[in-house]
């Protein structure tokens, strides 16, 4: 579900698509390592062998789709928020700490984004690699995950100049679509096509 922000305003647009792919690369190299994982499982029962990688690659692929999925999962609100008292509070509050929580999680991912710069800085400088029998230069995927946590910078920076041009402009509704907590009306409408989408495609299915 597409929030208003996300459609008028054209750079959170981008993003939101850029970020999208993403978190489809990201669910990819899940799904890799799963089938890597039981491909190693499957060949140690029946033929008594296994790939030698298949732990340090899950590992890798892990973190990696981690950091590529965070911006996605922002930009959709999927993010865990504390709402207990939010839903009582008066809306300038409630924009206002919208607000706030962009600020923090913005300075949050600067300050892990830096410190992911100085490992994979080191790794490259220090031509680290694995302890395995594969011996992966740890840069490569270092550098890969550190990718994501910067796109997640791009996407912090973008919510940031949006939302607090939404605020000082009064348009709350807006900043609650963007950066706002998603209230249950919401969730169930995007239950609702989701389940929609499910049904028309058993529907194509059966009709072919």
């Amino acid at each position: 579900m597409h929030s208003v922000p996300l459609k008028t305003w054209a750079p959170l647009r981008y993003a939101n698509v850029l970020s999208q792919y993403a978190v489809w690369a990201a669910g990819a190299l899940v799904i890799a390592s799963v089938l890597l994982i039981s491909f190693d499982v499957i060949a140690r029962k029946f033929w008594g062998f296994t790939s030698g990688g298949a732990d340090e690659l899950s590992s890798f692929a892990f973190a990696i789709s981690t950091s590529w999925a965070l911006a996605f999962a922002t930009l959709q609100r999927a993010n865990v928020r504390v709402d207990v008292l939010y839903q009582l509070l008066p809306v300038k509050v409630a924009a206002l700490l919208d607000w706030l929580s962009v600020v923090a999680l913005g300075v949050f991912m600067v300050f892990l984004t830096w410190y992911a710069k100085d490992v994979v800085s080191a790794s490259w400088l220090q031509n680290s690699t694995a302890n395995s029998t594969m011996a992966t230069p740890l840069w490569i995927p270092q550098g890969l995950w550190f990718l994501g946590l910067l796109w997640m910078c791009v996407v912090m920076t973008l919510m940031l100049a949006r939302s607090s041009y939404l605020l000082v402009t009064g348009d709350l509704a807006a900043l609650q679509e963007l950066c706002g907590v998603r209230s249950a009306q919401e969730e169930a409408e995007e239950e609702a096509a989701n389940g929609e989408r499910l049904i028309q495609s058993e529907r194509q299915k059966a009709a072919a």
